[in-house]
């Protein structure tokens, strides 16, 4: 089992391509964002045509009003596994998702309890008070969680904080149970890692290039069908930007300033994530060139050792 991980917009993307040009492999979703069909500019997810150039899977699993969770994804991931192997092929997931890399690797134990009567409780506290008293709030109580979401991602405090009330138990705890005797693969998890300055170029070249091409025709399509309200609680990068400069409440260069921005919060928590969190085969993703011939590198270990 190979997993293909890293930072937004490190180009894990084009590698994973590439990758599937030189072995027989495919390629699994494990981006949280790029799960949902519905959203395809904002993502960077691959293209149509590219899905097509190799067998990809889950990266239109669920539609907006369908919830992603980590224990779907174990689940689904599994299952999708399972497939791909039986095929004689390599199974190899691709994308930032720190928390759905460890459910598809070790599984989780029980899903975390749901309370309603808490959860309106922590809506209306998060009305009042705002995100970023919550998530100070969470910090003192599940810091591990708390250092992975942004400070203003509503849906996400609320959650970690109304498993902590429901159970007394961190929501970073119910994540790291192992679900047993799962599958007896062997993970071989490579990141692809840069300069952080060259980093915020591409996010900056990317960030302008989705509002170039199309990101807000994208959601006035959404908003069209009746859709804005499942991708507002979602609070996807880009897309809420997108949503604002709809409204009106900003303008064009202050959205790609705050998608910008946002992104490179975001790829530094990945960053955390991976350095802490997995034991990994760190490859130079400077240049398409040189990120292959790192992968291949280890592919080719990997293929020893098998």
């Amino acid at each position: 089992m190979v997993a293909l991980v890293g930072p937004t917009a490190v180009g894990k993307t084009a590698a994973s391509l590439a990758l599937a040009e030189r072995f027989a492999v495919e390629i699994l979703c494990a981006d949280s964002r790029q799960v949902f069909a519905a959203l395809e500019l904002g993502t960077g997810k691959p293209t149509p045509a590219e899905r097509e150039r190799v067998p990809h899977h889950l990266f239109d699993a669920l539609t907006l009003d369908q919830h992603a969770s980590a224990g779907w994804y174990a689940r689904s991931c599994e299952a999708t596994r399972l497939q791909v192997h039986g095929r004689g092929r390599t199974p190899v997931l691709v994308g930032g998702s720190g928390l759905y890399l460890r459910a598809a690797q070790h599984g989780l134990c029980g899903e975390p309890p749901h309370d309603s009567a808490i959860r309106s409780r922590l809506q209306a506290e998060m009305t009042a008070l705002g995100p970023e008293a919550l998530h100070s709030r969470l910090s003192s109580v599940d810091p591990a969680t708390a250092a992975r979401l942004a400070p203003r991602d509503r849906q996400r405090i609320g959650r970690a904080l109304e498993v902590w009330e429901a159970s007394g138990r961190p929501l970073s705890w119910w994540h790291g149970r192992p679900s047993g005797d799962r599958q007896r693969e062997r993970w071989w998890i490579i990141e692809m890692a840069m300069e952080p300055a060259l980093l915020r170029a591409r996010v900056e070249a990317r960030t302008r290039a989705m509002f170039d091409h199309g990101l807000v025709e994208e959601v006035k399509g959404l908003i069209a069908t009746g859709a804005e309200p499942a991708l507002r609680r979602l609070r996807a990068v880009g897309y809420d930007e997108a949503l604002d400069l709809i409204a009106g409440t900003l303008t064009r260069a202050d959205a790609e300033q705050r998608t910008t921005q946002r992104t490179l919060q975001l790829a530094k928590r990945q960053r955390t994530w991976f350095r802490h969190q997995t034991r990994s085969h760190r490859v130079d993703a400077t240049n398409l060139d040189q990120a292959l011939a790192g992968i291949e590198a280890v592919w080719t270990d990997f293929g020893r050792r098998r």
